[in-house]
């Protein structure tokens, strides 16, 4: 289903969905209070989406976000709504930000607290997917700045040399994608020495 680049598709009002540390739902709060002092713990995912060349798709954030504006960062996070499944919930944010499609593959899941300032926080339980499309990229730019596409090995590159540029749940998911789950990430980056793409 075609979208507009202009569609307005997150509000600072939805509800997102409170867990425990164990990622047992335990209540709902809107999305702004989530996100103010140093955050409530709320479940989130992150979507690391590649082409058939291995390459990572990036996306730089919006001047409007509130949290890290202008950072770049992996192809697609946000957080499930309440009621609202993983699976239905990964499927809408892809068609909302990237107007594409894809076949997700869960990995892990893990907690991390960030702030920005006195902007507020993250506090989330992220699970972390790693998927594959051939969609032609249609980037919301509500959510998206600039999106563009990276092999493994000039993404460690970017991240070794100016790490400042890139949200802090990126630079961790990315890290223990390449440490702890290398034959999964091999499947769709191609991490392998004897490959020219790394």
């Amino acid at each position: 289903m075609q979208q507009q680049a202009d569609r307005i598709v997150s509000s600072e009002s939805e509800e997102l969905i409170l867990v425990d540390e164990r990622d047992v739902e335990i209540g709902h709060i809107d999305k702004s209070s989530a996100h103010d002092a140093d955050g409530l713990l709320h479940r989130a995912f992150s979507l690391f989406i590649f082409d058939h060349d291995g390459r990572l798709l990036m996306q730089q954030r919006s001047a409007s976000k509130r949290l890290w504006p202008c950072y770049w960062s992996n192809s697609c996070c946000s957080h499930p709504r309440r009621g609202e499944t993983m699976q239905k919930a990964t499927a809408r944010r892809l068609q909302d930000e990237l107007n594409i499609e894809a076949e997700l593959e869960f990995v892990y899941k893990f907690t991390y607290q960030a702030s920005y300032g006195e902007r507020g926080a993250e506090n989330e339980l992220c699970w972390v997917y790693l998927g594959r499309t051939a969609d032609r990229i249609l980037a919301n730019n509500h959510e998206i700045a600039a999106t563009r596409s990276l092999t493994a090995a000039e993404l460690q590159e970017e991240i070794d040399s100016d790490p400042a540029q890139f949200t802090p749940w990126f630079k961790l998911e990315w890290q223990r994608l390449v440490n702890e789950h290398r034959a999964t990430l091999e499947k769709y980056a191609r991490l392998r020495a004897d490959d020219d793409q790394a």
